[in-house]
């Protein structure tokens, strides 16, 4: 078996077909943990989940893109939204609400984004604030349910290994969690594994060379995912991708690890159940 650990389930990119989409990994031994990025799609992911007794789990949380910080105007995508999505303040009571469900095992994606940001200095460092101070909320939520984190970091590694390292230090943290999507550097790679975090990667490695990555992590620090709806694998050859597809996924790490196609399903596998507790 597999398990995509970071699908969207959750968006509209699927909102005629979700029930199918679920049904067809599942009868190819693929489970799933479906992402919140807001309120919206984190309570849709734990609706999803709870209509099957397990092979379907939800994680909730804010992206930070999504976040209001009156800084910066976001892109709407409607494969990822119903309603014109909205920039929101986090609502720790909300959230803390909807992971209270027994198939919430993560409090994700969080974390920080700088790709779309402010063009003036002080704007800059206002936006970066904002986002930190919601994604250490958003941590404390974590820790005070004892779950695991999915972190989301685009142009921001070295912010948020500097906050990590500050909560295992101040706080002596026994955090968890996988960073989701990597593409940062080997040395980036390299403080995450050393804080006992693992990694995850999807489609992204057909597009950016990340094999020597791949090659020095650790195989029991590894997590295998899709991100689905988006960067679908080219042997899928279709337009959208879903959780199925994490197969090719699997097949490439195999090739670039040199071990079997089999072994990197049983370890990833086990890592998620470890991680995630499922």
């Amino acid at each position: 078996m597999l398990i995509d650990t970071h699908a969207h389930v959750n968006f509209s990119a699927y909102k005629n077909d979700a029930d199918e989409v679920i049904k067809r990994s599942l009868e190819n031994d693929v489970w799933m943990i479906n992402i919140g990025s807001q309120y919206e799609t984190s309570k849709k992911a734990v609706e999803i989940a709870e209509k099957y007794p397990q092979s379907v789990y939800a994680a909730v949380g804010l992206h930070p893109i999504h976040l209001n910080t009156g800084l910066v105007k976001i892109k709407f995508d409607e494969e990822e939204s119903s309603f014109n999505s909205r920039e929101e303040d986090f609502n720790y009571k909300e959230y803390e609400e909807l992971a209270k469900s027994e198939k919430v095992v993560a409090i994700g994606e969080i974390g920080l984004d700088y790709y779309y940001k402010p063009k003036t200095k002080k704007k800059l460092e206002l936006f970066k604030e904002k986002q930190k101070e919601t994604f250490l909320k958003q941590l404390k939520l974590a820790e005070e349910l004892d779950l695991p984190v999915v972190f989301h970091c685009r142009v921001a590694h070295d912010d948020l290994i500097n906050i990590l390292n500050s909560q295992f230090l101040i706080h002596n943290s026994k955090l968890e969690g996988v960073v989701h999507c990597f593409t940062g550097t080997w040395e980036q790679a390299g403080e995450y594994l050393k804080m006992g975090f693992y990694l995850g990667f999807n489609g992204i490695i057909y597009k950016l060379d990340l094999k020597e990555i791949i090659q020095k992590t650790p195989l029991e620090k590894i997590l295998i995912e899709t991100d689905c709806p988006y960067l679908t694998p080219p042997l899928a050859q279709v337009k959208r991708n879903e959780p199925v597809y994490v197969k090719y996924i699997a097949e490439e790490i195999a090739k670039i690890k040199k071990v079997s196609y089999e072994e990197i399903a049983k370890i990833t596998t086990e890592n998620a159940k470890k991680l995630f507790k499922i």
